[in-house]
Order: structure tokens, then sequence, then C-alpha cells
């Protein structure tokens, strides 16, 4: 990941985490995804089962804010971003987050809050997935 030409992230073998926060999230939203997402079984094991998670990978993680993926685009042909917190609520859960996974023991990289960046990602699978602190499991 990139800003300006300048490397300010960089991972191998991990998970690219998108983080969106909405208006209503909350500290006990960003501990929850964090520990969600650490332990997801989603990398292959000798079988070639999804059944091994970061830890057991020796893999990363690059976290990424992304408050885009809260538009709604129901209407018009503008997406809204009113549901997504306003950068002053959103900068402190995000950092929580960071700051949750690394207490796991794992590694990982940030972007920049607030500051347009490239990001490269070659995903092995793909395996995307879409987690929301506040649906029902």
């Amino acid at each position: 990941m990139t800003v300006d030409g300048t490397i300010v992230g960089e991972i191998g073998r991990g998970l690219l985490v998108l983080l969106g926060v909405a208006e209503n999230d909350t500290e006990d939203d960003s501990v929850f995804l964090a520990q969600k997402i650490s332990g997801l079984r989603i990398f292959e094991d000798d079988e070639g089962k999804m059944n091994r998670d970061l830890v057991e990978v020796d893999g990363n993680m690059l976290v990424v804010s992304q408050f885009t993926l809260l538009g709604d685009c129901r209407k018009g042909r503008r997406p809204s971003f009113v549901r997504a917190a306003r950068p002053e609520i959103a900068e402190p859960l995000y950092q929580i987050f960071v700051s949750e996974v690394r207490s796991q023991g794992l590694a990982v990289e940030t972007g920049r809050f607030q500051v347009h960046m490239d990001v490269e990602l070659v995903n092995d699978g793909p395996v995307t997935l879409l987690l929301d602190s506040r649906k029902e499991f």
C-alpha cells in the first residue's frame, strides 16, 4: 500500500481488512471484529480444508480504513455515506481494532487515516468475507 508513491504498509501472506466504521459503532464492535477476524479459520490445512487461522499460518494483517463500505446506493446514482462515522469517531475505533489484533500477537500493518492510498492485493483463493458486528450470526 502506498501514499504518494511511498510504501506505508506491506504484508506477505495474511489478510487485508477493509474496516468501515458506522456512526453507531462502539469499542465493543471494534474488539468483537478484531477477535472474530483474527480467529477465522480460513486458511487451508494439509488436506486443503479451510481449517487454520492467521496465527497458525504465521500470517499478518493489513488494515485499511474504508468509510465507503457504508455507502448506501439504494436511491439515486450517488452513494450516501450518512451511516459512516465521522472521522473523530471512526479513527479511535479503527485504532482500537488495530490494538486488539496486535494484543493477540499478530503483526499488523496499517494505512493512513483519511489519506488517499493505492492498495494492491493478490487474492489467493479468492476468499472474500463480509462481517458486520451488528448482524446476528
